[in-house]
């Protein structure tokens, strides 16, 4: 288990100060992640790589010559937030544009995506590569939703030494989708990982069994099997991927492949030897050819006893550049020549500067408290049900949504409460915190608050004082913005189920009259009814998808936080309406 740690919200953030403290000679902090502190060829291909924090040395010990020029590193097992990843886009671009490389789960999907648009808006020519090599996560007719695991390094290499090499934009994003085309992975665990604070395991295996085809974000395995002898690991990775070829290999014999053996945290490297002897045996005998193969910790799960297998299947060209060298904190191939640091004149790091306050009008400061009370309750109801929410999200998930929610509010009500200092009016107050939410909190659901908190604000205004019709509008934008941004539907078994059936509720009823505290109460009663539903849904969408059966008797945790929160807020209305009477 994670023994070491302070508050273990901030544990994301102690740790990059850390690292970077003790490697900068090779990196350096910027806001959202780590960069490289030394000199890149002028107008070259950044790659920028990322995602949650707990897999090191990806991804931040994958920066430095010859791979990542920065990573954008998001909290405990959540996507970084779209701030975080445009922060270290900017400070690493050489002139050349960006290509960003992540592991395809929802979260990065949607924050990556969002940095990119805003890149190319700003005049960055910004490409993204999605890492897909898990053969476990999804059939081969669905393999653009499998997910990203240890084969992040063979793509994030290979779109680093072409990059190094001169090539193009359009030449690194060819040479990287073709290495994640031509890389495939399949992993096992023994036991589950503990993440900092938490009193247990996001899953467990019984004595003497494995799970096979787990993730590497606390995900439980697709099934469980014995633990097998460390030959008979080798023989099921080995037949495992050689039962599926990429497009183009009709046969095995004959081919290149490079090699990586990966432990997820608590397997030891003399294990991790023994299975790989027999693994290049088993190789060998097959007719392929292994070149420089890998046998380490290259993308962890914390604590996690586990491995996993990749084979990346090389052509001319990319076997090139698999041999490339490379320096980094954490991976290190042949030799590079040093290349000097840079200095304070040579960054070029995002602006940070504070907007400044808009204020609102007369009466919309003085509904500005009672959206801060809003924000408060919110606050108070996360902090006390977050470990239940990590709870309910380590059943299929990656057990991340308490520490994720607890962050993002926290964020937004600092963010808030600094609004309403400045004379804010409700809409910049919900702005300010939606954006504080998403940036500290990452993730999908990070993402999901900041859009929908913004929404809400740009519906109710800075001027008149907040109705409920306003506030009700304000709802309504905020579930046509989730649904258009997240693409999910009812019966997905995500936030969604939660939030149609309140926002329709809620417009139904201040149609009919009633007034806001009664209309948001009986809105928040059907949220709270739907989220309970949930636990007979299948999910359809995010890291529980892979693992829909063990979610079924289990609601949606992003359901489950949003009642909560309507409903904490349904108790703010109504006191406010005491005090009025």
């Amino acid at each position: 288990m994670t023994r070491l740690f302070n508050d273990p919200s901030a544990f994301a953030d102690e740790m990059i100060d850390g690292f970077v403290a003790a490697n900068n000679l090779q990196v350096r902090r910027v806001p959202g992640g780590v960069v490289r502190s030394t000199r890149s060829a002028a107008d070259s291909v950044a790659i920028v790589v990322g995602g949650g924090s707990g897999h090191y040395p990806a991804f931040g010990g994958l920066v430095g010559q010859g791979l990542a020029h920065g990573a954008a590193m998001g909290n405990l097992f959540a996507s970084p937030s779209v701030q975080q990843v445009h922060s270290v886009a900017v400070a690493a671009n050489n002139g050349g544009g960006v290509l960003l490389s992540y592991g395809n789960y929802a979260g990065d999907v949607l924050n990556f995506t969002q940095a990119q648009d805003r890149l190319i808006a700003e005049g960055i020519d910004c490409r993204s590569v999605a890492v897909t090599d898990d053969i476990a996560s999804a059939s081969i007719d669905e393999k653009t939703k499998r997910r990203g695991i240890a084969g992040d390094l063979t793509v994030f290499k290979t779109a680093a030494a072409a990059s190094e090499a001169g090539y193009s934009m359009d030449d690194v994003e060819r040479v990287a989708i073709l290495a994640n085309e031509r890389t495939r992975s399949f992993g096992v665990a023994f036991t589950g990982c503990t993440l900092p604070g938490a009193d247990a395991p996001l899953f467990t295996v019984p004595e003497g069994r494995m799970a096979v085809g787990m993730g590497i974000h606390g995900e439980p395995g697709l099934r469980e099997t014995d633990v097998p002898t460390a030959d008979g690991l080798a023989e099921l990775f080995v037949t495992t991927l050689l039962a599926e070829l990429p497009d183009g290999i009709v046969v095995a014999r004959g081919q290149r492949v490079g090699v990586i053996l990966n432990g997820l945290g608590s397997v030891k490297y003399e294990e991790l030897f023994v299975v790989y002897r027999r693994v290049a045996e088993l190789l060998t005998d097959a007719g392929l050819t292994v070149v420089d193969p890998e046998v380490g910790e290259l993308v962890t799960s914390f604590d996690m006893a586990g491995a996993s297998l990749t084979l990346f299947w090389l052509d001319d060209e990319l076997e090139t550049f698999w041999r490339a060298a490379a320096d980094t904190p954490a991976y290190r191939k042949g030799s590079v020549a040093a290349a000097p640091q840079l200095t304070s004149a040579d960054f070029h790091d995002a602006d940070a500067s504070v907007a400044a306050i808009e204020t609102g009008s007369a009466e919309s400061q003085a509904a500005a408290p009672l959206a801060m009370a809003a924000i408060d309750a919110l606050l108070a109801v996360v902090e006390g049900n977050a470990d239940e929410l990590g709870r309910i999200d380590a059943v299929a998930g990656d057990g991340d949504h308490g520490v994720g929610m607890q962050r993002g509010a926290r964020a937004a009500a600092v963010a808030a409460q600094e609004a309403l200092d400045a004379g804010a009016g409700v809409e910049t107050l919900l702005v300010k915190a939606a954006d504080a939410w998403a940036d500290k909190a990452g993730g999908t659901s990070g993402a999901l608050w900041g859009v929908m908190l913004r929404a809400l604000g740009g519906e109710i205004g800075n001027t008149d004082v907040p109705s409920a019709v306003s506030v009700s509008a304000g709802a309504t934008a905020a579930r046509v913005a989730i649904m258009s941004f997240g693409k999910a539907e009812v019966g997905d078994k995500t936030m969604v189920d939660a939030i149609v059936p309140f926002t329709e509720v809620l417009a139904d009823e201040v149609d009919n009259g009633a007034n806001l505290s009664a209309a948001w109460s009986r809105a928040a009663d059907a949220a709270t009814i739907a989220a309970v539903a949930t636990a007979d849904l299948l999910p359809k969408m995010g890291r529980a998808r892979p693992h829909a059966e063990k979610s079924l008797g289990t609601p949606d945790a992003g359901a489950h936080s949003f009642a909560l929160i309507v409903q904490a807020v349904a108790a703010v209305f109504a006191a406010e309406e005491g005090e009025n009477d």
